[in-house]
């Protein structure tokens, strides 16, 4: 094979003349640039290090500090206060012998400086701690902003006045607090009542209180302990117990997706748009390992967020275990895996240390499309080991991945920078069926063809036969938004900076000597193959009950809602309750993801959507109400809900709290029939917001096609819904429902319809209202913009 070949710089035969030895300069120069490029990175990575080491001042502040003291120091002044003398005392006997007398003094003051500003730098950064510990400011309403809010957020602009890097502020980040006990179950009986009896609401606070007065106190003060020890008192423990520990299939259970523009397909050439996709993510990777995209902060202000999940984006793969799974990430690797038609390939995507131009990548790919070589027996189906239970496949990669050319050709998948399908189908809105297609693409994003993804990786990529993409993505290493950031640089990437030539392929020239991507090659014996057929089936009897349903709702959008001053994420979680509550007649404990990102290595916080506010609401519309009292309960519900919101957001949420107790019993093996029974509460209705944070790189007016279309997930509980919105524009919104097939009493399509009509019928409702008493309502909505 030519590219074994060019892998290795040189080869010798003996010969009865001597030792023929043959160079190869090509091999040569390779190792030559690929070393340039790896010093590149490590004074880039120690560059970094600096300097966000030193945030929120700046290196050469260090200079500045010397320059004063020693300016100081020459009008004969001593700001050390005596500290100079005696750090010269103690300089070794070997510099006082070197050194002139002047000379001492001077690198005692440079001592002196140093020790000064790396003090300054830790005041700084425990001040702009103690900063962003304050979040009062989010609880405060529109125009009532306090004097100490306002002087935070002069304080807060001065110390972030320099332009951070992208971790620049995680030491400066709060730890995430243990709300006390009584106040997270007074907060969890209130979230219950709506959807207990009289009775049940009596036993459950029974329990509640003996919890308290018992157990509650005991299991809290272990985990305060590990507040003071750890970064983060949820973090590891909810990746662990929650995803990694998990024996199922990660596919559907797990896994979430994310889809292309709704209306546009930038070209219909498939290796142009895997082209263009695969050298954007790679444009995204090279910005995080530089630490060149900006901190993520709370939309409109300038509170930053966590930027811990970035770390794991690229080359990283959840590995299968006995009792839990691992997640392993590598350096950076200069080659993705690609996966067509049963075979799988290592394309480099650099070359002597070069990024490969869009052109040059599609052309790779191309080659790929072309090749007419078969699979290998059991190569086509292998991944669906990732797609089954995760014991058997652990089983499979411990006794016959582990050595040999199977260890090699899975190395090459594992640490490759992502995984790339080209699938052989279409997918869209598009034909007869826009409708339809739009469902069928949901689950072709989902689960494909239950072995034609490797759903172990951070992420995959998905190029369909006409152009369309999308992606699959882990959700152990990071939760939607994280992803979502991702998504939107490539897709802006792809349509509005790289583009496509007249007819549809990359720009850019091709070097035509490239070598060839590189087949992978196995050696699956029957035992495998006979369980890759096990997982299959495992996985498409999964893959076939999930119902997806996709459809975006053009009434109205977020510009028409903030008109009845209503916060948009409420007044869709409001319509969700009024929806499930028309499609099952009655009310179900409702999960509605938020982020806690505020503090250091944060992930999510649940906000129990279904109020006794909201379900009032609910109950008076459908009951027959006034309009009036509808209206009047509506904005309670959107106000409770926001609060909830907020509280969540804060670190004083109710279930992470919870089930972080639980996971402490385990421990000391003690049993606590209240946290058995919390921990073990169905949520029929699970939802997320998949939110827009880079709104800037997509001109909605000039380009109004280019709606992004958000991303989805499947259902939490078997006889439940999943929900995902995006919040598009002015004028849209994007929903993802999901449920199963096998559950009689739900139905996708069925849900989106009601959802549908509640949407309308708030509208309806809000829109009736005199505006003389909507504008006196004004003030109760809370301050965005800071």
């Amino acid at each position: 094979m030519a590219e074994a070949h060019q892998a290795v710089a040189f080869q010798f035969t003996i010969t009865p003349e001597g030792i023929d030895l043959q160079l190869s300069y090509q091999a040569l120069n390779q190792i030559y640039c690929s070393g340039i490029r790896s010093w590149k990175k490590r004074v880039s990575r120690m560059r970094n290090r600096v300097i966000k080491g030193v945030y929120p001042a700046s290196p050469s502040s260090w200079l500045f500090v010397v320059i004063a003291i020693l300016a100081t120091m020459y009008m004969h002044s001593d700001p050390s206060m005596g500290l100079i003398a005696k750090i010269q005392q103690h300089l070794p006997l070997s510099l006082h012998v070197s050194l002139s007398a002047q000379g001492q003094t001077m690198l005692s003051a440079l001592v002196f400086s140093t020790l000064l500003w790396l003090s300054l730098i830790l005041a700084l950064r425990l001040c702009l701690k103690l900063l962003l510990s304050y979040h009062r400011w989010m609880f405060e309403l529109h125009g009532r902003v306090s004097n100490t809010t306002k002087v935070w957020v002069t304080l807060v602009r001065l110390l972030s006045s320099r332009k951070p890097l992208l971790y620049s502020y995680q030491t400066s980040l709060p730890h995430l607090p243990v709300p006390a006990i009584n106040d997270t179950l007074s907060r969890y009986l209130l979230s219950v009542r709506p959807l207990l009896t009289d009775s049940e609401y009596k036993r459950m606070t029974e329990l509640a209180r003996d919890f308290e007065n018992n157990l509650g106190n005991r299991l809290q003060r272990y985990l305060k302990l590990k507040a003071l020890w750890a970064t983060n008192y949820v973090s590891d423990w909810w990746e662990e117990y929650i995803y990694l520990r998990s024996r199922g299939p990660i596919m559907v259970n797990s896994n979430y997706y994310g889809m292309d523009f709704l209306y546009v397909t930038p070209t219909s050439v498939q290796a142009a748009r895997a082209g263009n996709t695969i050298t954007a993510l790679l444009l995204y990777r090279r910005k995080v390992n530089r630490e060149e995209l900006k901190p993520s902060r709370v939309p409109g202000t300038v509170i930053p967020l966590c930027a811990a999940q970035y770390e794991r984006m690229f080359n990283t793969t959840r590995t299968p275990g006995l009792e839990t799974d691992v997640l392993q990430h590598w350096q950076d690797g200069e080659y993705v895996a690609v996966y067509h038609k049963g075979r799988f390939f290592r394309l480099w995507v650099y070359n002597a240390g070069r990024l490969l131009t869009p052109r040059e990548i599609e052309h790779q790919v191309q080659r790929i499309l072309d090749d007419p070589c078969p699979p290998l027996p059991g190569e086509e189906r292998l991944g669906a080991l990732t797609a089954g239970d995760r014991l058997p496949w652990h089983q499979m990669r411990k006794q016959y991945f582990s050595s040999g050319i199977n260890k090699r050709s899975l190395d090459v998948i594992e640490r490759a920078a992502f995984f790339v399908t080209l699938d052989d189908e279409e997918q869209g809105m598009r034909g007869e069926d826009p409708a339809g297609n739009l469902d069928r693409y949901a689950k072709s994003l989902l689960h494909g063809k239950c072995y034609d993804r490797w759903f172990d990786k951070s992420f995959s990529i998905v190029i369909y036969k006409n152009g369309k993409n999308g992606l699959n993505a882990v959700h152990s290493w990071a939760d939607a938004p994280t992803v979502a950031h991702l998504w939107e640089f490539t897709l802006a990437t792809d349509a509005f900076q790289l583009g496509y030539t007249e007819d549809g392929h990359c720009k850019g020239e091709v070097d035509r000597t490239l070598p060839c991507p590189q087949r992978l090659l196995w050696d699956i014996p029957a035992e495998v193959q006979t369980q890759i057929c096990k997982s299959l089936t495992v996985a498409q009897s999964l893959a076939e009950d999930v119902d997806c349903h996709v459809f975006p709702f053009r009434e109205f959008g977020k510009g028409q809602i903030k008109k009845l001053r209503i916060s948009p994420d409420a007044f869709i979680q409001i319509s969700l309750q009024l929806a499930y509550y028309r499609d099952r007649g009655g009310f179900c404990l409702t999960y509605e993801a938020s982020m806690t990102r505020l503090f250091r290595e944060g992930r999510t916080e649940t906000v129990r959507s279904c109020s006794n506010e909201t379900c009032a609401f609910v109950k008076a519309l459908d009951g027959g109400e006034s309009a009036e009292q509808c209206r009047r309960l509506l904005r309670l519900a959107s106000e409770g809900h926001q609060n909830l919101y907020r509280m969540a957001m804060t670190g004083a949420g109710i279930d992470r709290h919870l089930f972080c107790l639980y996971v402490v019993s385990k421990y000391l093996g003690v049993d606590s029939p209240f946290l058995k029974e919390v921990l073990s509460e169905p949520w029929r209705l699970s939802t997320s917001q998949t939110p827009i944070q880079q709104i800037e790189l997509f001109d909605l007016k000039n380009h109004p096609d280019y709606i992004s279309l958000g991303g989805g997930f499947g259902p939490v509980a078997d006889d439940g819904y999943g929900v995902s919105y995006i919040i598009v524009g002015e004028h849209m919104i994007n929903f993802h429902v999901s449920s199963k097939h096998s559950c009689k009493e739900t139905d996708s399509h069925r849900f989106g319809a009601q959802i549908h009509k509640a949407l309308q019928d708030i509208m309806t409702l809000m829109s009736a209202e005199p505006k003389s008493t909507a504008a006196s309502r004004g003030t109760s909505q809370p301050k965005k913009q800071l």
